[in-house]
């Protein structure tokens, strides 16, 4: 179902890491919620439609960033000394000194450098800003997508074909509907997480009164799949990264209902729409 010729390297430190590279190479139960499924084992939802282990030259476990002092005067010496051609680095949950330090060494060596923000702290808007001037420089593209799952398809770029031959960004769903009843539900994209393969098996034939009971149950397989995005407030959202994501999942679904009165609070709606 999918596929890509892309090649990838992913820096990560933290579960959230290991959850993304899980779902890269679908590792059976990978879903962390196999077993709440309502049934006693994983169903196995996407077995045998994608495998991007291939597509991964090389993985680094970077050290936690709260082992490491508040600033880092030699950042490289914990950045490995050759990197392999790729076309895209990941970088995830990093301690911001070492991610400024970053685009050099990706240099001449991949064409995108994506930071998922998971947790405010994992890259601040003003520290996005300059990593993005420096990748301007040396030629990479880069983005910042906050929450992961805020990642959409934008143009002809190498980032916007990892969104679209991965299926991996902002959530994408084809549903069937009959009379209230979710017939069924097909995954187009996923979170990179692949929270929306446990969301499509919660949703289908789940019959709902109003969009309200479909939200809520929506919401229910978001937190139980479980979605890691931080519960501070970002004070760029003025709002948790979980809720965030929650509803990017909710307006996902509402897309492919048809459903446009979506009751997302506006300081949210003008970064994930």
């Amino acid at each position: 179902m999918f596929s890509s010729d892309l090649k990838l390297i992913v820096f990560y430190s933290g579960v959230f890491g290991e959850k993304f590279i899980a779902n890269l190479i679908n590792y059976t139960n990978s879903c962390p919620s196999f077993g709440a499924c309502g049934v006693d084992l994983c169903t196995k939802c996407k077995e045998g439609l994608y495998s991007f282990s291939d597509n991964i030259v090389a993985v680094f476990e970077m050290p936690d960033p709260k082992t490491l002092p508040q600033f880092i005067e030699d950042a490289d010496k914990f950045l490995p000394k050759c990197i392999p051609k790729a076309d895209i680095a990941i970088a995830i949950n990093m301690h911001p000194d070492i991610l400024l330090s970053l685009p050099k060494l990706l240099a001449n060596n991949v064409k995108a450098l994506i930071v998922p923000v998971e947790e405010s702290k994992w890259c601040t808007k003003g520290l996005a800003m300059q990593i993005e001037g420096i990748c301007q420089e040396l030629g990479i593209e880069f983005a910042a997508p906050k929450p992961f799952c805020n990642l959409k398809p934008k143009d002809d770029s190498v980032i916007d074909r990892f969104v679209k031959e991965f299926g991996l960004g902002y959530p994408k769903f084809e549903i069937e509907l009959v009379d209230n009843r979710i017939k069924d539900i097909r995954v187009l994209r996923s979170q990179p997480c692949g929270c929306a393969w446990y969301i499509a098996i919660r949703l289908k034939n789940f019959e709902f009164k109003s969009i309200r009971e479909l939200w809520d149950r929506i919401s229910e397989a978001h937190h139980s799949f479980p979605c890691v995005a931080s519960m501070e407030i970002d004070t760029e959202y003025e709002e948790t990264l979980l809720h965030v994501a929650g509803y990017i999942a909710r307006h996902a679904v509402d897309e492919a209902i048809g459903y446009e009165n979506e009751d997302i609070p506006e300081n949210v709606m003008k970064f994930i729409l």
